[in-house]
């Protein structure tokens, strides 16, 4: 794909050669918005040693926090697969919400409506002003791939995300895909 082809809904697997970058290696980013005034995405596979109740309280559960983004850490942001239930939420694509009405979504966890796989919460996000997703693309930064996962992605175990990706695109990536994450461990 191309920048060209940089559309809310696809997935960014940082590339390989992204070592060192505390926020961004080995990361698979779900795009959630991209537009003329730039992009907005959420890392999937950076769990925290929180839990949403250790960040609110009066949540009932133990679903854990990811790591969004270096962007506003302090705010908690959450994409979904259940519109019908959270309100005011903003579609992705292929059945992934964004956000919606965080009263009814505590509501919902705290009365057991809401699973863990139909949820993931997040501190912080991934942020590109106008154009700079495009040139990170354009510098090979990013690899930009389908979701095909859709709205099953938050089923999919995070651990092992970015390495799953990588062999998927075969060839020169497969060798990165064992490679330890800070080389001067090789």
């Amino acid at each position: 794909m191309t920048k060209d082809s940089i559309k809310k809904g696809l997935l960014l697997l940082a590339e390989p050669s992204v070592i060192g970058d505390v926020s961004f290696s080995r990361s698979v980013i779900l795009l959630a918005d991209h537009n003329e005034s730039g992009s907005v995405g959420f890392i999937l596979n950076k769990p925290l040693d929180f839990t949403v109740n250790d960040l609110i309280p009066d949540v009932e559960a133990s679903f854990v926090v990811y790591n969004g983004g270096p962007v506003e850490q302090d705010n908690l942001y959450f994409i979904h697969t259940i519109p019908e239930l959270i309100t005011d939420s903003i579609e992705i694509s292929d059945g992934i919400y964004w956000g919606g009405d965080f009263e009814v979504t505590k509501q919902l966890i705290n009365n057991g409506s809401v699973h863990k796989d139909t949820i993931r919460f997040f501190l912080g996000y991934s942020g590109w002003t106008t154009h700079q997703l495009d040139e990170e693309v354009e510098a090979n930064s990013w690899i930009l791939t389908k979701n095909n996962f859709k709205n099953q992605i938050l089923k999919t175990p995070s651990i092992e995300f970015w390495k799953e990706k990588i062999m998927e695109l075969g060839g020169e990536y497969i060798i990165w895909s064992n490679a330890p994450e800070n080389p001067i461990l090789n």
